[in-house]
């Protein structure tokens, strides 16, 4: 099956998935990123899925727009210099917005980048004794931010916006930036589907000076459930669906760039996939840089990024009272990829 990182500790603890003890001496379990490892890992240590790819999110720009704009991209930038670059770099008249973002309803749209982007900013979802913080003065700032930036440089229409769309914008030349998930940044580079594909630079997402960043971590993994009928065969095919060996067959059909990001430490150490791939460096920069047992400034109860869950008391089941973990989020289905490289079947 396939399931989402906010998912998968909390299924393990309940008993719904199988750990992944049988991967094969030559899977290399600690070859995976630590920090997309410690999101699949249980309470006991072990693993319950294992990545197929995985993900922060990053500022993707042009960099003859920011160069005409008088102006260098920093590897770290701030909220500041980015409201400042999408205005300068904002051309009405030949139809080039100076940054694109989500715009259109859901946690897997547009909650997605501001419930992440909202962590810059020092706002949290609660406070240490669990009190909602949504009326606080940090939220007011990320939010009046974000309008006002989308006003003032942002495409027509971009509460219609998702990923997709914001993808197509970048592509076409009409986006000056476009801070997104990481996966994207072999897309906007792909000469086949890009028009602006050597003119794309990479950064991290940007500060306020508060001294964390407004990134998610996010993966999609393959795991077992509990009640499988073919658990030996389901895991086997995990070891073969997210091994290094199936990073070299892609490699080897579609070339290194298009390889499942952001799972292995070996990925990014291996020289093919550097010279393949302009945006590997940044790329686990990113995921290195997510803090989901601290995404903010001030401490927080809980644990994620762009997500949260609250354990509550569930219905009694065969006599005794159930936990259920509830997340706290619009729901608008992101519970499959969107975009980026899909599972590949089981046959």
């Amino acid at each position: 099956m396939t399931i989402g990182t906010y998912e998968v500790p909390i299924w393990a603890k309940q008993g719904w998935l199988l750990p992944l003890d049988n991967l094969g001496a030559d899977y290399d379990v600690d070859d995976l990123l630590p920090a997309i490892r410690s999101g699949l890992t249980g309470d006991d240590g072990k693993l319950y899925a294992a990545p197929f790819y995985g993900e922060s999110s990053m500022v993707m720009y042009r960099k003859d727009l920011i160069e005409k704009a008088g102006l260098t991209m920093p590897d770290a930038p701030t909220w500041e210099f980015i409201n400042e670059a999408a205005r300068k770099m904002t051309d009405r008249a030949t139809g080039i917005n100076g940054i694109c973002l989500r715009g259109k309803a859901g946690w897997g749209e547009n909650m997605a980048f501001l419930t992440a982007t909202s962590n810059a900013f020092g706002a949290r979802w609660f406070d240490e004794n669990w009190k909602p913080q949504f009326d606080q003065p940090e939220w007011k700032n990320t939010l009046d931010m974000y309008v006002k930036l989308m006003n003032d440089a942002g495409p027509q229409g971009a509460s219609s916006n998702g990923f997709n769309e914001n993808l197509a914008l970048f592509q076409q030349g009409k986006c000056g930036m476009w801070i997104d998930a990481t996966v994207a940044a072999s897309f906007v580079t792909n000469p086949k589907d890009s028009t602006v594909a050597d003119k794309v630079g990479f950064a991290l997402a940007p500060d306020t000076g508060l001294g964390k960043r407004g990134n998610w971590l996010w993966a999609w993994n393959l795991a077992v459930p509990a009640g499988s009928q073919k658990a030996e065969a389901a895991e086997k095919f995990i070891a073969w669906a997210t091994g290094k060996e199936y990073a070299n067959l892609v490699a080897s059909k579609e070339g290194w760039a298009n390889v499942p990001p952001g799972t292995r430490t070996s990925l990014y150490e291996n020289p093919e996939y550097q010279k393949a791939a302009p945006f590997a460096k940044m790329t686990l920069d990113s995921i290195n840089a997510a803090d989901p047992k601290n995404p903010s400034v001030k401490p927080v109860p809980y644990v994620g990024v762009q997500f949260v869950a609250i354990r509550i008391p569930g219905p009694r089941h065969h006599g005794r009272p159930a936990l259920l973990d509830s997340a706290c989020r619009p729901d608008d289905g992101r519970r499959r990829p969107r975009s980026g490289p899909q599972p590949p079947n089981a046959k």
